[in-house]
C-alpha cells in the first residue's frame, strides 16, 4: 500500500493542499472545527509529514543534530537531557545512532542531510582534521571528548577531577592499595587514568594500572585476568559502569565478597549504576549541566557569539554499597 500523501488528506478533509500544510506546520490560518477536520483525515489515512521536504523550504531548520552510540547507556541519559535544554531553547533534536553496523561518518552524513544548523556529537571518535572539516560549514560541538581541533567547540566533565573523587573516597574508607581498570582509547579514558595516577601518588601511595576498556565483556575480560594473578589491592576503579558491570558480575562468581574483601567504583552514574543488582558506587556526570551548556554553545555560535570553549562541568561521588572498608 502506498504512503498517504497531503493531497489525499486533503481530498478526504475537503480543503485545499495549502491548508493541510498550515494545519500540520501548526501555523496560523485555519479555524479549530477545520484543524480538527484535517487531522482527523490523516490519522484516517495514517498520514505522516515529511518533515525533511518541509525543512528544506525553510531559512532556518532551527533543527540540531546528534550523533550517539547506542552501546553507550551514558549516551542516553544525555540524548534525554538535550531534548529538555533544546526544547526550552526553541530547537529540535534529530538523532542519527552510531552502531557495530553503522560507522560514524554514516551517522554525521545522516544529520547533514537533514541540514542540520549544528552538530553535537557524543564521545566523538573522529580525527581533529576530521572534525575541523566538519566545523568550517557549521558550528561542532564535542561532549565528552578533550578533542583540540579548529572551530570545534568542547563541553565536558572534568574526567581527572572525578577519577580523583573516586580515589578518595576509597581513600577515606582506609584503602591504600587500589587499581584502576582504564578505558582503552575510549575518549576520557586518558583523562580518567591520569586522575587516577596524580590522586595516588598524590596521596602517598603507588599506581597500579590494568587495561580494560569500556563494555560488559571488557570489565568481565578484567576480572578474569584480575583473578588469575590477584594483585595486591583492596579496591578497584573502572573506566564506567558499563565495565564495573562486567567486572562485577565475574567477581561475584569467585570466592571474594563485594564489598567485604574488594570495594568497586564505576564512572557515568546511568541507570544500572543505581539499579538492585548493582548498587555501584560511581561517579556522576552532571547531564543537566552537560545538556544545557551544549545548547547554549550551539546557540551562541548560530547567533554569532563566540562561545567559551572548553566547558568544563565538575563531577560528584555517588557512594552506594560496592564500597566499604577493608577487612
Amino acid at each position: 500500500m502506498s504512503r498517504a500523501t497531503m493531497e489525499d488528506v486533503a481530498r478526504l478533509a475537503g480543503v485545499s493542499r495549502a491548508l493541510v500544510s498550515i494545519v500540520y506546520r501548526d501555523a496560523p490560518g485555519a479555524s479549530d472545527a477545520t484543524r480538527a477536520r484535517v487531522l482527523a483525515a490523516g490519522k484516517e489515512l495514517g498520514y505522516r509529514p515529511d518533515h525533511r521536504a518541509r525543512l528544506l523550504g525553510r531559512t532556518r531548520t532551527r533543527l540540531l543534530g546528534v550523533t550517539f552510540d547506542v552501546r553507550a547507556p551514558f549516551h542516553g541519559d544525555l540524548v534525554e537531557a538535550l531534548y529538555s535544554a533544546a526544547e526550552a531553547a526553541g530547537y529540535d533534536l534529530t538523532l542519527s545512532a552510531v552502531a557495530p553496523s553503522r560507522a560514524e561518518p554514516r551517522a554525521v552524513q545522516s544529520l547533514l542531510d537533514y541540514r542540520c544548523e549544528a552538530l553535537i556529537l557524543l564521545g566523538p571518535q573522529l580525527s581533529p582534521s576530521a572534525l575541523s572539516a566538519l566545523a568550517e560549514s557549521q558550528p561542532v560541538i564535542a561532549i565528552g571528548r578533550n578533542v583540540r581541533a579548529a572551530g570545534v567547540d568542547v563541553v565536558r566533565t572534568d574526567d581527572v577531577a572525578g577519577s580523583r573523587l573516586a580515589v578518595e573516597h576509597l581513600l577515606s574508607l582506609g584503602h591504600t592499595s587500589i587499581l584502576h581498570i582504564d578505558g582503552g582509547k575510549t575518549p576520557g579514558a586518558t583523562e580518567r587514568r591520569t586522575g587516577y595516577r596524580k590522586a595516588i601518588r598524590h596521596a602517598g601511595f603507588e599506581p597500579h594500572v590494568q587495561p580494560g576498556g569500556r563494555t560488559e565483556a571488557d570489565g568481565a575480560d578484567a576480572a578474569k585476568t584480575f583473578l588469575n594473578e590477584p594483585p595486591p589491592v583492596t579496591a578497584v576503579t573502572l573506566f564506567n559502569d558499563r565495565a564495573a558491570m562486567g567486572f562485577l558480575d565475574t567477581i561475584r562468581q569467585s570466592p571474594l565478597e563485594i564489598p567485604a574483601d574488594l570495594s568497586v567504583v564505576g564512572y557515568d552514574n546511568t541507570a544500572i549504576a543505581a539499579s538492585s543488582h548493582l548498587n555501584l558506587t560511581t561517579v556522576a556526570q552532571n547531564t543537566t549541566a552537560l545538556a544545557t551548556q551544549t545548547i547554549t554553545t550551539a546557540h551562541a555560535r548560530l547567533t554569532g557569539t563566540p562561545p567559551t570553549s572548553p566547558v568544563v562541568i565538575p563531577p560528584t561521588l555517588v557512594p552506594r554499597c560496592t564500597t566499604a572498608p577493608p577487612r
